[in-house]
């Protein structure tokens, strides 16, 4: 009467693992936040995280490589800051 019962599970494939600093942007919003870009590169970073989860690598890579650059621009701009105020210090 009844037959076996068949049952198939479909894998997804792999994501890719994209980047997405998410660390990196927590350390310069807190630490390193000159013009708010510390700031900005944490919201790219989760919205790449959240695109990352949905399984949206192309908009992912996108997010994560402008929160790198903000990121890189925080920190340059965060030690140049530093750099001319410990100048200035010296000097006065």
């Amino acid at each position: 009467a009844f037959g076996p019962t068949v049952t198939s599970f479909v894998q997804p494939g792999p994501v890719p693992n994209t980047q997405d600093f998410v660390l990196w942007s927590f350390f310069n919003s807190m630490f390193c936040n000159p013009f708010c870009l510390g700031f900005i590169a944490l919201v790219f970073s989760v919205k790449a995280r959240d695109k990352k989860i949905a399984q949206d690598p192309a908009a992912a890579s996108t997010y994560g490589k402008t929160a790198k650059h903000l990121n890189i621009a925080a920190v340059s701009l965060g030690i140049v800051c530093s750099i001319i105020v410990i100048v200035l210090l010296a000097v006065y």
